[in-house]
């Protein structure tokens, strides 16, 4: 997987407009009734960093930042301000804000993730991109310190365990983290005399799996 683990400016990205995508299959039967099939387990997010641009500044670091990724060869981390922890928006991150697993007594390595849910029905989302430094890890709502009883691998989304978890006992976690994503397109066109009218040019990026 061709992947940068760097950063798009945040500072960028805040004014961005995006949001998770979904490809349903709808086919109307002919007495009316459909039927909806979904290709994909997980939602894919896209983003317009066009936006997020304010000076003539912004677009050289933009357009730095594009040839270092040699376009959409590499992809990078992306930081969505209206989804990056695993608490609520307005709260903290803490140690039980997401139930991740149970543990067994033998496994001792588990993936984060988070739960969107709504009603009675959820969906758990796996987080690959943990900002380092932000993972809080719980084991029957006791807090867990880092370095001493787990590692982090910040670049694939795990946490690593000395020794497992007992049987039947929640492991929790609480976490910031970044979409991995890449440019969606191959180009970036910018006018100076356009954007100090105030016309902001058109980046998309797209997440991708890793």
């Amino acid at each position: 997987m061709n992947f940068h683990e760097v950063r798009f400016p945040a500072s960028l990205s805040f004014g961005s407009v995006g949001g998770p995508e979904r490809r349903t299959d709808v086919v109307t039967l002919a007495n009316g009734f459909e039927e909806r099939n979904t290709p994909w387990a997980h939602s894919r997010r896209r983003y317009d960093a066009g936006l997020g641009l304010r000076s003539l500044d912004d677009i050289e670091t933009l357009i730095a930042f594009f040839e270092a990724r040699r376009g959409q060869m590499y992809g990078f981390r992306w930081k969505d301000w209206s989804d990056f922890k695993s608490a609520k928006a307005t709260g903290e991150v803490a140690c039980d804000d997401q139930q991740i697993a149970v543990g067994d007594g033998v496994k001792r390595t588990f993936q984060l993730a988070k739960t969107y849910r709504s009603g009675l029905f959820d969906y758990v989302r796996p987080i690959t991109k943990p900002v380092a430094g932000t993972v809080r890890v719980g084991l029957a709502q006791d807090e867990m310190q880092e370095g001493m009883d787990y590692a982090v691998d910040a670049t694939l989304g795990t946490i690593t365990f000395a020794n497992p978890p007992g049987l039947s006992v929640a492991i929790t976690a609480g976490f910031e983290f970044d979409v991995p994503v890449r440019f969606d397109t191959g180009r970036i066109q910018t006018s100076v005399a356009s954007f100090q009218a105030g016309d902001a040019p058109n980046v998309p990026v797209v997440e991708v799996r890793v």
